[in-house]
Formats: structure tokens, C-alpha cells, sequence
């Protein structure tokens, strides 16, 4: 086919020029490509590409060892560039009509049928080497991008200097964060929570799943996370959220957050999002220490009357209403009087006393956090 070949060189011009123009009106990764770009490096790629093909024709074989090992090395470029698998591909096809639209054009009829046969033997050779190369260069990529970011995200815990980390991620984190602290039960893989937490956000969100700490923008609406979470993954979600003004704050905010966490799962609270709000008076009484197991003890003399403990759990948890405490004990107002009598009298507090009401109910978290 040396006539051919000839012929189909003298073509390199419209071929190329032809496989651009399609590139970038049918692949939409090509049409938001600056021109220059497409007068550029494609151009250059694609007349490459050509070049190839021409030797197909010339020679014998369809693709040897030298030639499998450029396209190898080309797609590796093309990932380390950030060109989608699906553009490669699309431009790959797209050169492979172009190439056949000219030889029909080009080549005689006897020339055609043999003409034909290589190119199907150069796609067939091609493109499975061009796939796997994409795809090893993107997971090299990717490895790449999460140990950046899973040092970006250590050196912010750690309160370490993070400036040269975030600029190698291509991640902002000047601004304020919502830093979360999450548990499981049972542990979902990382990467479905890791998707499920990017799509929620829609912004990439640095998280260390073995400490369960996740990134998020500073005034996120948190509201849904819990939710969204929950139905994703198919798991009972735990989670704390504390503020972080910025990346300074970020330590101290992931400290709350954790503790947070710790003491909603010790509480025996259900599954939820939760902020230092909504457990202040359990956080402050957390604290380890002498006074702590003082007032865990003023409830020692129920020990022996569990029922007396579960009513006043109840009566407490219903915020005093007694109809509610009956109907949740299933007893009569009256035997829930007498009980919460019983009550007062074994501990020397009286319910009906506001400070020694409050000191009960204190005792009862203290209780359940020692």
C-alpha cells in the first residue's frame, strides 16, 4: 500500500484539521478548550496520531512495541493533565472516522477492503492499551491527591504551618470551616461516606477516616447532613459539629467536635448531629474529678430501688410533667406521687424545689457519665 501511503500523507493537513474541528464541536471536554490549546497540543497529538496510522499502512504488522509504548506514554500525559477517560476515547473514535471518511476519499476500490482491516486492527490494539495506561495514571493521580490531602488535613489538626499542602491539593482553606466529627454504626467503606459527604457539600471535603474528621466550608447549612448521610449509606450516623473561624481555630474545634461525639455516644443519645449546645450542661459536668462522683453519688440510695431511679429518669426527661411520666410508666398520677416522694425522701432532695430539682437532674447526668 506504499501508494496509499503516499497519498493519505499528502491528507495529513485536512486530517487533522478536521479531527480538531469535530473534537471540539462534539466532545464537550475539547469545546471549552481555549484555541490555542486546540492549535497546540492537540494538533500536535492528533497529527501524531496520524503519523501512526500511516505506518500502519506501510508496514506489516499493525502496532509494534514502539508504537503501543508512545500511545501508553501519550495517555499517561493526557491523565496527568486532567483529560477525562471519555474525551480520550470520543477523540480516538472521532480520528478513527475521519481517518476512514479520507481513505474512502483517497484509496482505490482494490485498496479499501485492506485499508479498512488496519485501522479495525489499530483500534483493536490501541484502545485497550490506551484505557489501562489512562486508568493506572489516574490512580496514581489519585493516590497522589489523597495523601496531599491527607496531609493537608493533619497539618491543619495539628495546628501546623498548611499553606504549601493546600496549593498542592487545589484546596481553598483560608475561610471559616464546619468541623465534623463522625461514627458509624457499623462502619460503612470510606469512600461511599466520602462520596456521599463531597456530593451533600459539593466541594471536595477533606476527611480522615480513621479518626473520623471531615472539612467542611465555614457556614454550611448542616441541617441535612445527618440525613443525607443516614440514607447513603444505610447506617445509624453519629455526628458533632463545632465552627472553626479559621484554619487556627481548626484544632481546637476538632477537639470540641470529638468530645462532643464521645459524650452523645456515652449519654446513650440516638443517632443525630449535635453541637456544643445541645449538650452544654452535660460537656461542663464531664469533666473528671471529685465533684463529678459526689454528684453521681446523691443518687446511691436509689441504687437499691431501680424503679425509683427509671421514674425519676422518666419525670425528668418529660420536663416534670407529671401526666406524660404516668403515661410513658404506665402507672396512676398518684403512684407516680408517692414514688417521686419516695424519691425525695431516700435522697434528701425535694423535686418541688427548683435548685434541689435542678441538683437531681445534674446527679442523674453525672450518674450516667461515671
Amino acid at each position: 500500500m506504499l501508494g496509499l501511503h503516499a497519498r493519505m500523507a499528502a491528507r495529513g493537513g485536512d486530517f487533522t484539521a478536521a479531527v480538531v474541528a469535530r473534537c471540539a464541536a462534539e466532545v464537550p471536554f475539547y469545546g471549552e478548550l481555549p484555541r490555542r490549546t486546540l492549535d497546540g497540543e492537540v494538533t500536535r497529538s492528533i497529527t501524531a496520531v496520524h503519523e501512526l496510522l500511516l505506518r500502519a499502512l506501510r508496514q506489516d504488522g499493525v502496532m509494534g512495541p514502539g508504537d503501543l509504548t508512545r500511545l501508553i506514554e501519550w495517555s499517561g500525559r493526557r491523565a496527568e493533565e486532567r483529560v477525562p477517560l471519555e474525551a480520550v476515547i470520543a477523540a480516538y473514535l472521532v480520528g478513527a472516522e475521519v481517518w476512514w471518511q479520507v481513505l474512502a476519499e483517497t484509496a482505490e476500490p482494490e485498496e479499501l477492503t485492506g485499508a479498512g482491516a488496519k485501522l479495525l486492527a489499530c483500534l483493536h490494539a490501541a484502545m485497550p492499551a490506551v484505557v489501562l495506561a489512562h486508568r493506572n495514571a489516574q490512580e496514581d493521580i489519585r493516590s497522589e491527591d489523597k495523601r496531599v490531602r491527607r496531609a493537608l488535613l493533619t497539618a491543619l489538626l495539628a495546628g501546623r504551618p498548611y499553606e504549601e499542602l493546600a496549593e498542592a491539593a487545589g484546596v481553598p482553606v483560608a475561610g471559616g470551616h464546619e468541623v465534623v466529627a463522625l461514627s458509624f454504626e457499623p462502619n460503612p467503606p470510606p469512600r461511599l461516606v466520602q462520596s456521599s459527604l463531597e456530593a451533600h457539600a459539593g466541594v471536595p471535603v477533606l476527611m480522615d477516616h480513621v479518626a473520623g474528621i471531615a472539612l467542611l466550608p465555614g457556614g454550611y447549612d448542616l441541617s441535612g447532613l445527618w440525613d443525607s448521610l443516614g440514607e447513603d449509606i444505610g447506617h445509624r450516623v453519629f455526628a458533632a459539629a463545632a465552627p472553626a473561624a479559621g484554619p487556627a481555630a481548626v484544632p481546637a474545634a476538632a477537639q470540641e467536635a470529638g468530645r462532643v461525639l464521645e459524650l452523645v455516644q456515652r449519654l446513650g443519645r440516638p443517632p443525630g448531629l449535635y453541637g456544643l449546645d445541645d449538650v452544654l450542661l452535660e460537656y461542663q459536668l464531664a469533666r473528671p474529678g471529685d465533684a463529678l462522683l459526689r454528684l453521681a453519688a446523691k443518687l446511691d440510695p436509689l441504687e437499691e430501688h431501680p424503679y425509683l431511679l427509671e421514674t425519676l429518669r422518666v419525670f425528668v426527661e418529660h420536663g416534670h410533667n407529671r401526666s406524660r411520666s404516668a403515661s410513658e410508666l404506665c402507672v396512676h398520677r398518684n403512684t407516680l406521687d408517692y414514688r417521686l416522694h419516695r424519691v425525695s425522701t431516700l435522697t434528701g432532695l425535694d423535686l418541688a424545689v427548683p435548685a434541689e430539682a435542678r441538683l437531681l437532674q445534674a446527679a442523674l447526668v453525672a450518674r450516667d457519665l461515671t
